[in-house]
């Protein structure tokens, strides 16, 4: 790569003009440090400011498996059953089954998982996804579709009550918070495994 880098700066044999630009468009690159004009480029560029604590706080909303990060408040089916037939039915049909976007709702008999089997098999939160708790947390960052991070945490509880509703994972009084939406065990739990590899192929 050296050589390579040395030959297109270098003068053909017998010219003693200047050296020939390696670019395209024959004009030399410039300089570490400078600018395209020639002007020594700034060490800061004169924007921004350090994130503050708050700053840091808004945008820090993981939801962790375990339920770390889960914020107050709660919410139920019933709630969640209004709320999206008003805010996400549109997208992902009345019953969570007929799109257009992504199925949410469904499950395979015994909880199979053919995924890797079977290419058309349709992924929902009741036969893929491995923690409830990822449900609140994507809600939260990205839904809905043309409002992201609109709702309350009480919405986001009961939209997710509802979808764990329609899917057979909880029963219809179920309320969840903090503290029960952790609990619940999602069908596809132990089709995943944490992935410890370190340089190599193998999960130990």
């Amino acid at each position: 790569m050296l050589g390579i880098g040395l030959a297109a700066c270098a003068r053909p044999a017998g010219n003693s003009g200047p050296p020939v630009s390696s670019r395209s468009d024959g004009l030399d690159a410039p300089a570490a440090g400078q600018s395209e004009r020639g002007a020594p480029a700034p060490a800061r560029l004169g924007f921004g400011r350090p994130a503050s604590r708050a700053d840091i706080e808004r945008l820090d909303i993981d939801v962790m498996p375990d339920g770390t990060g889960l914020p107050p408040g709660s919410g139920s089916v019933a709630a969640g059953r209004e709320l999206y037939a008003a805010r996400c039915a549109l997208c992902h049909g009345t019953t969570g089954t007929e799109g257009p976007n992504d199925r949410l709702v469904g499950r395979f008999p015994a909880d199979s998982f053919p995924f890797g089997t079977d290419p058309s098999a349709r992924r929902t939160i009741g036969n893929f996804w491995p923690y409830a708790t990822t449900l609140f947390d994507y809600i939260r960052r990205a839904m809905p579709f043309d409002a992201p991070g609109s709702l309350t945490s009480e919405q986001i509880y009961s939209v997710a009550a509802w979808l764990l509703f329609a899917n057979d994972l909880i029963p219809e009084d179920a309320v969840l918070d903090a503290r029960s939406l952790p609990a619940i065990r999602m069908p596809a739990r132990l089709r995943f495994v944490p992935d410890n590899r370190r340089g190599g192929r193998e999960i130990r």
